[in-house]
Parts: C-alpha cells; sequence; structure tokens
C-alpha cells in the first residue's frame, strides 16, 4: 500500500530530548506539547517518504501497564495508536520492558501485511535490527531518525544505521518546536485564592508541638505533615515541613484554644485539605453531623451517567492533575439536588470532606497519579488535584452571586 507508518520508541526519542536540552535523559527534566509532537512527526514522515500517513504508534512503558496522563492524551489523537510496555524501577532506575518486543511484533506484522510502503523508525535499539530486516524482505523502505546527540556522537545502534534505507537526524530545531527544557522553579498548578475567613488562623502562633521539629511529633502527627511550602509568588519549594506551615491538627488546636493573631510567616499556608484530624469528634462519631449528610458523587451519579463518565474520562480528560480535580468537582456540583451542600462546602474551606476527599483522590488515581511508592499519589499532584476542585467550586460559587441582570 503506498502510504506510511512510523513508529516510536518513546523512551528513546524524549530520553535522547532531554540528553540534549537538560544534560541528562530524565523525562521529568523536559515539558512535551504532544499535539505539536505528533503534528511534527506526521508532516516529517509524509515528507521524507511522499506517502500519506496511515498511523503513527507510539510505544513507551507505564508502570503495571497503567496509562499515564500523557498516554490517554496521546491515544484520543487522530492517527496515534499507543501501545504500553511495564516501566520497573532497578537499582533506583526505571527500566522498560517489553517495548522492545512489541515494537518488532509490530513491525514485521504490518510488513508481512503489507500495510504500508515506507515505514519510520524513530529509535535507537539494536534489538530492532531483526525486524527492520524482515520489513525489508517483504518490500518495505525502512526510514531510520535519531535525535541529534548531546556529544555529537551516534545514540544509535551502528548495526541499524547501517541496516536503513534511509536516515534522517531530528537536530535541535526541530525538538525545540515541541520540547523545551523544564524551569526548575515553576509550580504546578495555580494555588486557590486566599481566603479572608482562615487569615486569623494562619496568622496565629503555633502550639509549642507545632514548633518541635518533625522527628520529635508523634507519628499520627508527622502522617499529615506537609512536604513542601508555597512561596507568595507560588514557587513550591522542597524539604522537611517547618514551623511555618501548620498542619490541620496544629489548626485545630489553635481554633479549640482560642489563639488570637500575632506575627506569623507570610509563606505559611494550609497544604492538606481533607478534614481527617482537623477537629475532635465529640461522641465517638464517625464525622460531624454537616459533613456525614452531605452526599458522594457516587451517591449522585446514575449508572447512565457512569457509563458517560467513563466515557469522558476515556476520550477527553487529558489527567493533568489540576484538571482531574476541576472534572470531579464539576461532576459533583452539577448532580447536588439540595444546593445548601454547596454553600456549606464553600464556608469549610480549605479543607474538602474527608469522605469527598477520599472519592476525589480516588477518582485521581485512575489517571495514573499515583507514585507507585506505597500507592500513594505525589504531594504536588495531591496539592494541584485540590487547588483544580477549589477553584471549580469557587467558579460555580461566584457565577450565582452575580445578579441576573448583571450577567
Amino acid at each position: 500500500m503506498d502510504r506510511c507508518i512510523v513508529l516510536v520508541d518513546a523512551g528513546y526519542l524524549l530520553g535522547a530530548a532531554a540528553s540534549l536540552l537538560a544534560g541528562e535523559p530524565s523525562r521529568s527534566r523536559i515539558t512535551v506539547e504532544h499535539a505539536a509532537l505528533i503534528q511534527g512527526l506526521r508532516e516529517q514522515a509524509e515528507s521524507d517518504t511522499q506517502r500519506p500517513l496511515l498511523r503513527i504508534y507510539w510505544f513507551d512503558g507505564a508502570p503495571d501497564r497503567v496509562p499515564q496522563p500523557e498516554h490517554r492524551r496521546l491515544r484520543v489523537m487522530p492517527r496515534v495508536t499507543v501501545r504500553l510496555g511495564a516501566l520497573t524501577r532497578s537499582d533506583g532506575r526505571w527500566a522498560q520492558k517489553g517495548v522492545d518486543a512489541a515494537m518488532h511484533a509490530e513491525l514485521t506484522e504490518l510488513a508481512r501485511n503489507r500495510a504500508c510502503s515506507d515505514v519510520v523508525l524513530v529509535t535507537g535499539d539494536g534489538d530492532l535490527l531483526p525486524g527492520m530486516m524482515a520489513a525489508k524482505e517483504h518490500g518495505v523502505a525502512v526510514h531510520l531518525w535519531a535525535v541529534q546527540a548531546a556529544d555529537g556522537d551516534y545514540n544509535q545502534s551502528e548495526d541499524l544505521v547501517a541496516e536503513a534505507d534511509e536516515r534522517r537526524v531530528l537536530d535541535r530545531a526541530w525538538i525545540t518546536k515541541a520540547v523545551r527544557a523544564k524551569d526548575l522553579g515553576g509550580i504546578c498548578a495555580p494555588p486557590p485564592a486566599p481566603r479572608p475567613e482562615i487569615a486569623a488562623i494562619l496568622s496565629a502562633p503555633l502550639p509549642d508541638s507545632a514548633l518541635a521539629p518533625a522527628a520529635e511529633r508523634p507519628a499520627e502527627e508527622r502522617e499529615h505533615t506537609p512536604a513542601a511550602t508555597a512561596s507568595e509568588n507560588g514557587t513550591q519549594e522542597r524539604g522537611h515541613a517547618t514551623k511555618g506551615v501548620p498542619t490541620p491538627k496544629d489548626l485545630a488546636a489553635l481554633r479549640s484554644h482560642g489563639a488570637h493573631p500575632a506575627q506569623h510567616p507570610a509563606t505559611a499556608t494550609l497544604r492538606w485539605s481533607s478534614d481527617k484530624g482537623w477537629v475532635d469528634r465529640p461522641g465517638g462519631a464517625a464525622e460531624p453531623p454537616e459533613v456525614a449528610s452531605m452526599p458522594t458523587l457516587a451517591q449522585l451519579t446514575t449508572a447512565e451517567q457512569r457509563w458517560a463518565d467513563r466515557e469522558e474520562d476515556i476520550t477527553t480528560v487529558g489527567g493533568d492533575p489540576y484538571e482531574v480535580g476541576q472534572v470531579f468537582a464539576r461532576r459533583w456540583m452539577e448532580r447536588l439536588g439540595d444546593q445548601s451542600h454547596l454553600q456549606k462546602l464553600s464556608t469549610m474551606y480549605p479543607r474538602i470532606p474527608h469522605r469527598v476527599d477520599g472519592e476525589l483522590l480516588r477518582y485521581a488515581a485512575r489517571f495514573g497519579l499515583l507514585a507507585h511508592k506505597d500507592d500513594q499519589i505525589d504531594e504536588h499532584d495531591r496539592y494541584a488535584i485540590r487547588a483544580g476542585f477549589w477553584r471549580e467550586v469557587d467558579v460555580r460559587t461566584a457565577a450565582e452571586r452575580v445578579p441576573a441582570g448583571e450577567q
């Protein structure tokens, strides 16, 4: 058939791009505009082969083969098919398993079925040499693309380079149309705007227990101590919790003892928005009455809506943590029959009722946001998920406060 197919080893393409732009092969050091990258691959392939594109196959690894947010965005793009191998961690390094075998099988099957006249391979692994040779024997022209090496040397198997029919190097100018090195000072998501109702609590002096080093605190308190702070300009700083960032238990102690405002670092912020551990619950009740009566999204969702939600999650929700929080909040608010719950929630800022917060994080886990270390969601992602939730609530409640004649 007179058409071309592109097979992309994402680990090679993005790892080599990170080496070129950021000085090391870690993909966490780069930001990728996937739509622009796919468009660039398509245009370059059609130009080089003089054939229309049939499909781009994107081969990548993922922990437990669970699609990550980038895979979810890619697999709903036109003419893109995502194939996932396993991603395992050994000796502190991530390694792909099964990706090369999947590429080899796809390449030989496409050639055997004469699905195309030209194949573009974006890879550097010599394990694909037998597949390349088999494709050539079936009359397919093989184009091998490399990413410009950071040190000016080859970053591909020499045997693979020698066997290819055509070769191209994707240079820095081509790569930077869709990939850039990360600014390590950036933030993961815009934080919610500060609220005056918690300003007094945040500016109050902390109890003596809160000023003690984290290692000296009880284990239950350390569990809720945040691992990052937020500065006035929104930048995030990793490190151990400091006395400038109260935990929910610290704030609960301040409220129960009637603490008065005093000098306190302006950088203090509440990083955990669940109400777990926020107050001492009288009578051993699992939750305060006003919280226990607040319905979860699952309780508000019909079978038909559940099916539609799943369809939307697969086809339109990219999986960015901030976006996930917004989608969850939008659905929850749209299905609330009693709008007094929404008003009640707004007054509880910045804490999300524990039942709803747990459901929100479980929903986020579907999008591959687990850090795969004790199946926990990364601290920055948790912050972004909850920030997206509150931003959507703010938009809804603000719209309802505007008189109809002013809209």
